[in-house]
């Protein structure tokens, strides 16, 4: 990947810990940030997918242990956990439709796990960056084991007043 610096920033900007490194190319950039949309989806846009009712066109599959499930998931999703993947991802999923894989949170790399198990399986897959923690925060509802729960978005994480943040 080229990463050439060109702009004419002043010789004091290469001292900062931001620019040591020059950005990346327009077009090295245009590319890895289109990769990334190819990889992940964000909390919002699932949500949104999900809401607008009838096939989304993907499914969610929730990577977390029995007892994190029962603690909180999102309504619809798949249970499976990373580890049984190999041995009932071809009972639970269908190889034609893209899944949506989470875990715990941006702290947690299981639904990498998961999603790269998946893949090695011939799955379509994106991992939901944010994961449970997220889908909480920005307060879309989600189910327990003793039923529906809904809190209220988190300001830091979803606007407010608004049903959009305009990203």
């Amino acid at each position: 990947m080229t990463t050439t610096q060109t702009s004419s920033a002043p010789a004091s900007a290469a001292a900062n810990a931001v620019l040591r490194v020059p950005p990346a190319s327009p077009a090295a950039a245009a590319a890895y940030f289109s990769a990334s949309l190819a990889f992940h989806a964000d909390v919002s846009d699932v949500a949104s997918a999900l809401a607008a009712g009838g096939d989304p066109g993907f499914v969610v599959l929730d990577s977390r242990s029995t007892e994190s499930w029962d603690q909180g998931h999102v309504p619809g999703a798949v249970h499976l956990p990373t580890a049984l993947i190999a041995e009932q991802a071809e009972q639970l999923l269908d190889k034609s439709v893209p899944v949506v894989t989470y875990c715990w949170g941006p702290g947690c790399n299981g639904a990498t796990r998961a999603a790269l198990a998946l893949a090695q399986l011939g799955y379509q897959v994106k991992e939901m960056l944010g994961g449970f923690e997220y889908w909480v925060r920005e307060g879309f509802a989600y189910q327990t084991w003793e039923g529906p729960v809904r809190r209220d978005a988190d300001p830091l994480t979803a606007p407010a007043d608004a049903d959009d943040c305009g990203c």
